[in-house]
C-alpha cells in the first residue's frame, strides 16, 4: 500500500530559508522554531521561547553532527546559559520544540527529552553531547502515548528544517535481494529496494559489506578496515569519532565495526575504512562486479548494466 503524503507548514520569518524558520503539521499540536546561533537573541524573544518545551544545540566536530539535547519550563532562559558556557560552544543552530496550546507539563517534557536522547543514541547519525541518559518522569498510559504521537510528528518535521538525526537507521531486511552474478539486469526493478555493495582490499586486509538503500550506505558489523594510512585521509576525524564512540576497534593493522553505521556518501564509508581518501562510487561494488556508480547511473538512464 502507497505511504499517504503529509503537509508541512514551514514559515520563514525574515524570508531568508537560513534565517529564522518556524514548522507546524497539520493537527499537531507541537510547533519548532529553528534558528542560526548569530539569530539567537531574536528567537529567544518569540513568545515560544517563554513556555515549556525541548531544544536541541546543533554543530559539528570531526565531519560528524554533534548534538545536545535540553529541556526546561521557560526553555530561553536554559538556552541564553549553555550560549555562555565555554563547555558548549560547539553549536551553531538550535532548535525550540514546543505546543502550541500549553499543554506540556514538566513531566511531558522530561519524557520527551529522555526519548530524544534515546533515540539519537540508537540512530546513530550524530554525537550527543549529553553526559548522562536523562531520566524519564513517569506518565498515565494515555500521555505516554500522546507523547509518543508527538514525537512522530517531530520525526518527520525536523528533517525538513535541516535536522536528521532522529529519522531511524534504513531498515535493512534480513535477506537482501541478490544481483545476478554475471548477466544484465534490469535496473528499474531495484529501484527504492536495498542493494548489497562491498569493498575489498587484499593488499590491506579491507573487506567490508554495505547496503545502499535510500540514498545512504550503511557499513554492517563485522566490517573491516585498515589501520595503516598510506595517504592523506580527509575523514580522518570522523574516522577517530567512530573509534572514540565505541563503534569501530583497532585489532592491530586492521579495524573493526562493532555496530552497523550509517554514512552520508560511498566515499565517506569507504575513506574510514582504507584510512586514506577514496572514490566511493568507484571502490563499491555489487556481488556481480558492476561499481556503486555505474549502478546508480543505470537507475538515471534506465538502461541494464553488464559486467
Amino acid at each position: 500500500m502507497p505511504s499517504i503524503g503529509r503537509s508541512i507548514r514551514l514559515y520563514l520569518a525574515d524570508g531568508t530559508p537560513l534565517g529564522l524558520v518556524t514548522g507546524e503539521v497539520l493537527n499537531w499540536t507541537g510547533h519548532v522554531v529553528a534558528a542560526p546561533r548569530t539569530r539567537l537573541s531574536e528567537a529567544l524573544s518569540r513568545e515560544e521561547a517563554s513556555r515549556s518545551g525541548v531544544y536541541f544545540l546543533v554543530g559539528e566536530e570531526a565531519g560528524r553532527a554533534s548534538v545536545y539535547v535540553g529541556e526546561g519550563d521557560c526553555i530561553a532562559d536554559r538556552i541564553r546559559k549553555h550560549a555562555k558556557d565555554e563547555d558548549k560552544e560547539f553549536w551553531e543552530r538550535v532548535y525550540l520544540v514546543t505546543s502550541k496550546d500549553s499543554n506540556l507539563t514538566k513531566a511531558h517534557i522530561r519524557f520527551l527529552e529522555s526519548r530524544l536522547v534515546e533515540i539519537i543514541r540508537d540512530n546513530g547519525r550524530a554525537s550527543l553531547v549529553n553526559g548522562n541518559q536523562p531520566s524519564a518522569r513517569l506518565l498515565p498510559e494515555a500521555d505516554i502515548a500522546d507523547m509518543e504521537f508527538f514525537l512522530e510528528q517531530l520525526q518527520l518535521m525536523l528533517p525538513t528544517l535541516g535536522l536528521d538525526v532522529l529519522r531511524p537507521k534504513p531498515a535493512i531486511p534480513a535477506a537482501v535481494p541478490k544481483m545476478p552474478e554475471t548477466s544484465s539486469y534490469t535496473s528499474a526493478a531495484n529501484i527504492g529496494t536495498p542493494v548489497e555493495i562491498f569493498l575489498t582490499h587484499k593488499s590491506t586486509g579491507v573487506d567490508a559489506r554495505a547496503i545502499d538503500l535510500d540514498g545512504e550506505l550503511t557499513v554492517m558489523r563485522g566490517s573491516i578496515g585498515t589501520n595503516a594510512q598510506m595517504t592523506h585521509n580527509s575523514y580522518s576525524g570522523l574516522r577517530q569519532r567512530l573509534l572514540d564512540e565505541g563503534k569501530l576497534r583497532i585489532d592491530g593493522t586492521l579495524t573493526r565495526f562493532l555496530d552497523d553505521v550509517v554514512f552520508e556518501s560511498a566515499s565517506a564509508a569507504a575513506a574510514v575504512l582504507n584510512n586514506r581518501n577514496s572514490a566511493g562510487p568507484r571502490e563499491w561494488r555489487l556481488q556481480n562486479g558492476i561499481t556503486l556508480r555505474d549502478w546508480r547511473d543505470s537507475l538515471v538512464d534506465g538502461n541494464d548494466v553488464q559486467n
